[in-house]
């Protein structure tokens, strides 16, 4: 686990999963920085996991409106990055 500092802000995701996304989110972060590199490797680890389909967009601005499968949504900010993870499809 990660001491490194999110702002969960809007989740409807287990505790663990949450973690487990902001620790992917920190990983992609430090290897890349391109986001859409990012949001290709938490959207990757996610499938690899929690099988498909995941979508997962990464910014510093943007705005969504998006409907998802219960328990699989979390947004979320991270070293000054938003970061959107959810599954649909």
């Amino acid at each position: 686990m990660s001491d490194q500092k999110a702002v969960i802000k809007d989740t409807d995701m287990s505790e663990e999963m949450q973690q487990e996304a902001v620790d992917c989110a920190i990983v992609a972060l430090e290897k890349y920085s391109v986001e859409k590199e990012i949001a290709a490797l938490i959207k990757r680890e996610f499938e690899k996991k929690y099988s498909p389909t995941w979508h997962c967009v990464v910014g510093r601005k943007f705005g969504s409106y998006v409907s998802h499968e219960t328990k699989h949504f979390i947004f979320f900010l991270v070293r000054g990055v938003n970061i959107l993870l959810f599954k649909a499809g």
